[in-house]
């Protein structure tokens, strides 16, 4: 059944689907496998760090935009969650299993399908450590990205990006967030690095210290590493508060009666808006 002209379209009912932001902590530079040398040029002050952000993107193998990079999404099913949703769709396009996603903003605008039939994204985003990327390995149509470097993009997902980004940056100060990105162990001048990889600022070591200490969520291991030419510095560890619901695990992928990961179409996911 037809959807008749543009106008008609309009006037019908959105469709509904979910989107992920995946952020990571990567190097500074494209030197990286999958890296896009042919992306957008990147803030310069950036170069002069040694890490900032970097996120999976999905080429389109569809109109519209064709070719064009986008977000791993994918449609709704009326027996999964909003959250069950968003990993299947994660997980059939990116292969990354992040151990918490957490509902970000539903995008709506009438004018992101560009004449197309209305879509609501309810979109998602994680934190993952460098060792759930795989090194930035390029698979299938999915390509790691610098934030700060995004190529040509579909539909709003630049805008989204950005929301995320917005977000993480208005959080900072939240030692759970932080240590997403650094890993289960860490110091404070590791923690210091993701903070400025983050912002893209330059943040007093002296004060960042003490505001990390003072939140209570830190606790040392009892080990201590030296970072370059600095004395031994003592290995932190994150504790989250009871009962926040901060750190959680996802449920295990959905299968279908044949085995394969839900869906009749393995190129679902990359149509959603």
């Amino acid at each position: 059944m037809g959807y008749g002209n543009v106008s008609e379209r309009r006037l019908q009912p959105p469709q509904v689907g979910v989107s992920v932001v995946i952020l990571a902590l990567g190097p500074a530079s494209d030197a990286v496998a999958g890296a896009d040398p042919s992306s957008e040029s990147a803030d310069t002050s950036s170069e002069s760090r040694e890490r900032t952000l970097w996120l999976p993107l999905v080429r389109r193998v569809r109109q519209p935009h064709l070719g064009r990079w986008a977000l791993p999404g994918g449609g709704l099913r009326a027996d999964l969650s909003l959250e069950r949703s968003a990993y299947l769709a994660l997980e059939s396009t990116t292969d990354l299993h992040p151990s918490y996603l957490e509902q970000l903003h539903t995008f709506g605008g009438p004018d992101r399908s560009r004449g197309g039939l209305p879509m609501v994204s309810i979109v998602y985003w994680a934190l993952v450590g460098q060792a759930e990327t795989h090194d930035f390995a390029e698979a299938d149509n999915v390509r790691w990205f610098r934030a700060n470097a995004l190529p040509d993009m579909a539909f709003d997902h630049r805008e989204i990006i950005e929301h995320a980004l917005g977000r993480l940056r208005e959080r900072i100060e939240y030692p759970d967030l932080l240590t997403r990105l650094v890993g289960p162990e860490f110091t404070l001048r590791q923690l210091h690095g993701v903070a400025e990889a983050v912002t893209g600022e330059t943040i007093d070591l002296a004060n960042f210290r003490r505001r990390m200490l003072a939140s209570g969520r830190l606790e040392e291991t009892g080990e201590k590493i030296r970072e370059g030419r600095q004395r031994p510095a003592a290995v932190y560890r994150y504790v989250p508060a009871a009962g926040t619901g901060l750190v959680r695990s996802l449920p295990a992928p959905v299968t279908s009666d044949d085995g394969g990961t839900g869906g009749d179409d393995p190129l679902g996911p990359l149509v959603t808006a």
